[in-house]
This record gives C-alpha cells, sequence and structure tokens, in this order.
C-alpha cells in the first residue's frame, strides 16, 4: 500500500458504511467523514480535507454522478461502489474504479490503489 489516506465514505445505508469504515481503519487509513446523501456529500466535498472518496452509486434513490463530477473537477480520486443492480456509470466515469458489495478487506486495498494510479 502506498500508504495512510484520509477517505471520505458516501454510504446510505449506516451498516454498510461501519464495515467499510472498521475496514479502512485496519488498514491503516483514516476516515475523514461519512455522508448519506448527494446534498451531504458535495458539502463535505466544498470542505475538502480527504484524499479520496468511496461513493455509493445510489444514495436514497438519487444517482451520486453530481458528486462524482465535483470530484473530478477538484481532481480528487474516487472508487464507485455499487451492488451490482444499477445501470453502469456514465461513459466519463467508466476508468473510474469499481467495488462491488458487499465489501471485502481484500478488495478494498486494489481498489483505491487503483483509484490512484488512474
Amino acid at each position: 500500500m502506498a500508504g495512510s489516506r484520509s477517505i471520505l465514505i458516501v454510504e446510505d445505508e449506516p451498516l454498510i458504511a461501519m464495515m467499510l469504515e472498521d475496514f479502512l481503519d485496519s488498514l491503516g487509513h483514516k476516515v475523514r467523514g461519512t455522508c448519506d446523501s448527494v446534498k451531504g456529500a458535495l458539502e463535505e466535498i466544498e470542505k475538502g480535507g480527504f484524499d479520496l472518496a468511496i461513493l455509493d452509486v445510489n444514495l436514497k434513490g438519487e444517482n451520486v454522478w453530481p458528486v462524482a463530477t465535483k470530484l473530478r473537477e477538484r481532481n480528487v480520486p474516487f472508487v464507485i461502489a455499487t451492488g451490482g443492480h444499477v445501470d453502469p456509470p456514465p461513459p466519463e466515469f467508466n476508468d473510474a474504479p469499481v467495488i462491488e458489495k458487499p465489501y471485502t478487506v481484500d478488495r478494498v486495498t486494489p481498489a483505491i490503489e487503483a483509484a490512484f494510479a488512474g
């Protein structure tokens, strides 16, 4: 691993967010924060202070793509998280690493590394 990163989690399911926080902590990363809506995620982007975001595709029925767009504008890497029952990402995000739920520790690190390599 390239080192400890500060990560923003954008996930609307509290148990999944807590599990991901535990995984990231165990891997030596710092969780900068967790938000469960597009509005909340956009507010956190304005505050900054994180190296990467993990984005759940569907947040309470809203697509996360406005958040991904804002992150791209700010050159902040991100990982797309999906349960597998959604449409593919818009073409402009085809190069973003994807991690499928349920998360496992062994899938998190390669996704994070791929986000920074891209």
